[in-house]
């Protein structure tokens, strides 16, 4: 159920409504409000956010990350990203051809090349590498990658060319 009052000079009346929790105050406008009973915090039921148990083991994996990643060189950190920038785009294509794939790929994918390029920033900064100097070896850097196919699809061509020789065997 809708009530609706109207604060204004005139005068309107309007049947008596009941006595709600709202205190009175100098409010001259519309006031919607609805007459249901609130839920309370127990029946309410919240799918977006997590306990705080599962958020501490999120954060827990997500340190034990950030620590395999320093652990690596600065090439191996270069070699991966644009490992995973391959896989993204491999996804891409899945989802463009409307194949069947995990959607929550694309944001872990998205969030371990940005972890990587935090961490060689973060070298950068210690070496005194500047932010113009950086932009320019990232250039340099994007200019210097050999194409090569990602490792999923190095799996899918393998895995098809046993099933050929499966075929022909037989």
């Amino acid at each position: 159920m809708l009530s609706l009052s109207i604060a204004s000079p005139t005068t309107v009346s309007f049947p008596p409504k009941p006595k709600s929790s709202v205190p009175k105050t100098s409010f001259n406008g519309v006031r919607i409000q609805h007459l249901c009973p609130q839920p309370s915090p127990s029946q309410t039921t919240s799918f977006r956010r997590p306990s705080a148990s599962s958020s501490v083991v999120m954060m827990a994996k997500r340190e034990e990350e950030m620590k395999e990643i320093r652990a690596k060189t600065t090439e191996e950190i270069n070699e991966e990203v644009v490992e995973l920038k391959g896989e993204l785009f491999m996804l891409r294509l899945q989802k463009s051809v409307r194949n069947e794939f995990k959607s929550s790929e694309f944001r872990r994918m998205r969030k371990r090349i940005a972890r990587m390029l935090t961490v060689k920033r973060e070298r950068e900064l210690e070496e005194g590498i500047n932010k113009r100097l950086s932009r320019k070896l990232d250039r340099q850097w994007k200019k210097s990658i050999v194409v090569k196919p990602v490792p999923s699809l190095i799996k899918l061509r393998e895995k098809e060319a046993a099933e050929e020789a499966e075929k022909s065997a037989a």
